[in-house]
């Protein structure tokens, strides 16, 4: 039931039968708390652990990650700055996740160019790429763009660290904005909890028919046209419309 060797899919036995009721029970307590936040911590851990299911060793990543776009975020916000400071700052933090994503995705790429066209001889080790790496990266400096035009309210670490990391989108998107989800939080936990439910559950039986019985079936005469561009032959037109 439970593959550790494998991402944790929204269509997988361990997400559908094991995550999400945990996390929704654990959810559904916590909006008694006497502590607004913890319903916010939970969710965060929940998404901190979902990210960390198939290699723990990228939630250190992911949380090096975090904390420095959330030292840009702060600076930008809080640090009485020029514009032109901020424009610096908001520069530096796109730099920083632009390298980090530039790094896992493309420097086998660079390395191999530059060596067949310059005989260098450079070599690089295997690089597992992050998943979610390219979502993640863009939603922090969607973030840091809105912070330098003055868009986020709500500004603390633990908003933020939920913001960056909520499990639903956090491997495969949609890029939000901080002032489309922060303002969510609080009167999440004045509404009707079942109706809520009802109405996601709804939301994902058909996302996950879209998925197991349409694409799944189509997937098979799409991965059997690429296996044969793959293993050298040519498609006609009407296979590769197909395909």
């Amino acid at each position: 039931l439970l593959d550790e060797k494998q991402e944790m899919l929204f269509n997988s036995y361990a997400f559908i039968f094991c995550f999400l009721p945990i996390v929704l029970v654990g959810y559904a307590r916590l909006r008694g708390a006497s502590n607004p936040l913890w319903p916010s911590i939970w969710l965060a851990l929940a998404s901190l652990f979902y990210y960390a299911w198939w290699k723990p060793e990228f939630l250190l990543l992911l949380l090096f990650s975090v904390t420095v776009n959330f030292a840009f975020g702060k600076l930008i916000i809080d640090g009485s700055l020029s514009r032109a400071q901020s424009r610096g700052v908001l520069a530096a933090g796109i730099i920083f996740n632009l390298s980090l994503l530039g790094y896992f995705k493309y420097a086998g790429f660079f390395v191999a160019n530059v060596d067949n066209v310059f005989g260098a001889h450079w070599t690089v080790p295997s690089i597992i790429l992050p998943i979610g790496i390219s979502f993640i990266t863009f939603q922090k400096i969607a973030f840091l763009v809105d912070a330098h035009r003055g868009l986020v309210r709500n500004f603390t670490l633990l908003n933020y660290a939920f913001f960056v990391t909520f499990f639903p989108q956090l491997i495969a998107g949609p890029i939000t904005h901080h002032s489309e989800i922060m303002p969510q939080i609080g009167p999440a936990l004045r509404r009707d909890f079942a109706a809520d439910v009802a109405v996601g559950l709804s939301i994902f039986v058909v996302g996950l028919f879209k998925k197991v019985v349409m694409a799944d079936s189509l997937a098979v005469y799409a991965d059997a046209g690429y296996a044969v561009v793959q293993a050298g032959h040519v498609l006609d037109a009407a296979s590769a419309w197909i395909t």
